[in-house]
């Protein structure tokens, strides 16, 4: 049985870059660090599961509350983006991490030099806003503020 959904994986050309702002700029704390090298045994391993032979990459597990994020690096095959994604494409569209302060956040980022598409907003019982993380990946930030709309709280109450 399907228990919900652990994390989803995001591949980086630069996983420095993407650990700056998952674990130093939204505060992800570091789990895990993982990876292999191209003729290794793991990498022997990692390919059968993978489905990509000889690799070599890099790996960190992060965590917020109870979401966690994947992000790989792979030198080999080098990673390459093909794509500038939208919300309107086919495919995982973006990222939401909820939030206690959409708007403390927004300004946080902001003076970081994240970029906004605007500034939060209040959307029905949430407060919203989106970015893209220093890959393009969007990323939302929400934050529920009529808690008894909550259909995941009210999931956990029940």
């Amino acid at each position: 049985m399907i228990r919900g959904i652990h994390h989803p994986g995001i591949t980086t050309g630069n996983l420095d870059r993407l650990l700056s702002f998952y674990r130093d700029l939204l505060g992800f704390r570091e789990i895990s660090r993982f990876g292999w090298e191209a003729g290794s045994e793991m990498s022997a391993y990692a390919g059968q599961i993978i489905g990509i032979a000889d690799s070599t990459a890099r790996a960190v597990l992060l965590r917020a509350g109870n979401a966690f994020v994947e992000i790989f690096e792979y030198q080999s095959p080098a990673s390459t983006r093909s794509d500038d994604r939208s919300l309107s494409q086919q495919g995982f569209a973006h990222l939401c991490l909820d939030s206690d302060d959409v708007i403390a956040d927004h300004a946080r980022l902001v003076a970081a030099g994240v970029v906004f598409n605007a500034a939060p907003r209040d959307v029905g019982p949430m407060r919203l806003c989106f970015c893209r993380d220093p890959d393009g990946n969007l990323v939302e930030l929400q934050q529920i503020t009529d808690a008894a709309s909550d259909m995941v709280l009210r999931s956990v109450r029940d």
